[in-house]
């Protein structure tokens, strides 16, 4: 059992504009505010059992080779000293955390080697690649998710999934270089990370752990196991939780931790989500500012918020907290950008939609063309749900949507680049990180206090199940079994054709003859 504690999710928030589904345009209330979540917060400071040690509680929040950490930061066998004395001169909590937060933090990196595992999707490096990662990709029971009687169809369907979309694929990746620079960034990123975490103090090596491709998350934790990394701060690189990216990601890692006696014994944590730090909150908006500059009106431009889609159903049955998390994500940069000065019109809308089941709306491509039939001639890419430059980004923002919106009379276009290295965001990060490290480790405990924390208590399992509580009991289309002219036979009858249809697909893919390969539908057989 990976047992954690867990960064906080945001609290439910009054949003101050009104989401117009028909025209896909946020705009701003007529009426009065209220009162909204201060991103400024006041760490209250407790005494904290940690292990064997006693500790403060400050609230919130692979690369195959690791990174080095060249600070140094002076150890002690020592016990540290009672907090209560030592803070007992400061008039406020807020003041405290300022000036002891050195102490704090040789609290709880003395005697310890720190990891931080990144966690990202993954890319093909070559055209050689995007087959196999596809592959990886569909395989993925939390991107196809298939009834229980059929999942073993799981990898015949992911294989016929990815060699039927490869050519188009590989097409798309030859546009932007021959493969995904996300591997190179996710490593600058590291690096940058680690260089951020020593100037704080905290020395650490930085894994990177990609689900679809390499360095698979498995060959990190190996490398942290090696390392002898005895505190962990998992961080996936995705701001807003999805089950179909973070969930993914970290129910591979309680997989892993279950199946290890060393990992399971290992002290750790979990950012879920990070999107309502102030940190990545000001870096989005200072590149948003720096390319409204670049129009020739900056204040009539209209912001084009794209997220990455996942299936309705992923929300609607499967308690997927994506879509609220991404809402309340723009809202904050449009109230970031309104302090600026800047009280652009705004919108948002997914992208990347895959295959015949409904996706979260309103879709990209159908927004662009509504936004230039209602007049907008200026137009201001923003991928919210990425912080490296990939496929997404770099050949359907930038190729596909542009085309497509000026074929539908937009005349000006523009787009923010992802965060990537940005200061301010890797920062931020940091900060993240310090401040998990007083909770890696701490186990869950039942009086009031403990769950008033600003991190609440779980594990990975518990934090999936609160997040899709019906991933193995969506309901079946039909209830019972019945033969007959009946609309139960009918869908039972139809499922058997599509069984058969199916069977012969996975049968003509694995074997490379059949009609579809002599019609030429399908690619000759490697």
């Amino acid at each position: 059992m990976l047992h954690v504690r867990l960064a906080p999710g945001p609290a439910p928030r009054n949003l101050s504009r009104r989401w117009d589904s028909s025209a896909y345009l946020h705009s701003w209330c007529s009426v009065p505010c209220p009162s909204r979540l201060s991103l400024s917060r006041a760490y209250s400071i407790k005494s904290s059992s940690i292990g064997s040690a006693t500790g403060l509680c400050l609230g919130q929040c692979c690369r195959i080779k690791p990174l080095s950490c060249k600070c140094k930061l002076g150890r002690s066998s020592q016990p540290p000293p009672d907090s209560r004395q030592h803070f007992s001169a400061s008039s406020s909590a807020s003041e405290a955390v300022l000036t002891a937060q050195s102490d704090i933090r040789k609290l709880f990196v003395a005697n310890e080697k720190i990891g931080v595992l990144l966690l990202n999707l993954g890319g093909p490096e070559t055209l050689d690649d995007v087959q196999p990662f596809l592959f990886n990709l569909f395989a993925d029971p939390d991107i196809i998710r298939l009834p229980r009687a059929f999942r073993f169809l799981q990898k015949p369907l992911a294989q016929f999934i990815s060699v039927a979309r490869a050519p188009k694929s590989k097409e798309g990746y030859a546009s932007i270089g021959g493969g995904s620079p996300l591997r190179q960034i996710t490593d600058a990123q590291g690096e940058a990370l680690m260089e951020a975490l020593c100037g704080k103090d905290i020395p650490a090596k930085v894994y990177v752990g990609m689900r679809y491709w390499h360095p698979f998350t498995e060959e990190a934790i190996e490398q942290i196991k090696k390392d002898g990394i005895t505190k962990l701060v998992v961080l996936p690189l995705y701001p807003q939780f999805s089950i179909s990216t973070s969930g993914s990601s970290l129910r591979l890692l309680e997989s892993i931790f279950r199946e290890d006696e060393y990992l399971v014994n290992m002290q750790h944590t979990v950012i879920p989500s990070w999107y309502q730090r102030e940190g990545y909150i000001k870096a989005m908006t200072t590149l948003i500012e720096k390319e409204l500059l670049k129009f020739p009106k900056p204040q009539k431009v209209m912001i084009f918020f794209s997220a990455h889609g996942v299936p309705l159903a992923y929300v609607e049955e499967a308690g997927d907290p994506y879509k609220a998390e991404m809402e309340e994500c723009v809202d904050l940069i449009m109230e970031e950008l309104e302090k600026r000065g800047m009280a652009n019109p705004c919108t948002l809308a997914y992208q990347s939609r895959v295959g015949p089941v409904e996706w979260l709306k309103p879709y990209t491509d159908e927004t662009i063309i509504a936004l230039g039939q209602r007049g907008v001639k200026s137009l201001l890419a923003v991928p919210i749900s990425f912080v490296s430059e990939h496929i997404e980004t770099l050949e359907e923002i930038d190729v596909e949507y542009k085309e497509l919106a000026l074929q539908s009379g937009i005349k000006h276009w523009g787009r923010v680049p992802a965060l990537g290295c940005e200061p301010t965001f890797i920062s931020d990060l940091a900060d993240a990180v310090i401040e998990s490290l007083p909770y890696v480790g701490a186990m869950a405990v039942s009086n009031l206090e403990a769950r008033q924390s600003l991190v609440p208590l779980g594990s990975v399992e518990e934090l999936l199940a609160a997040y899709d509580s019906k991933r193995d009991m969506l309901p079946p289309p039909v209830i019972v079994w019945e033969w007959g002219w009946t609309k139960s036979a009918e869908t039972w009858n139809g499922r058997a054709a599509m069984l058969a249809v199916l069977a012969l697909l996975v049968l003509e893919v694995t074997t490379g003859q059949g009609l579809l390969h002599q019609w030429g539908i399908l690619p000759p057989f490697p």
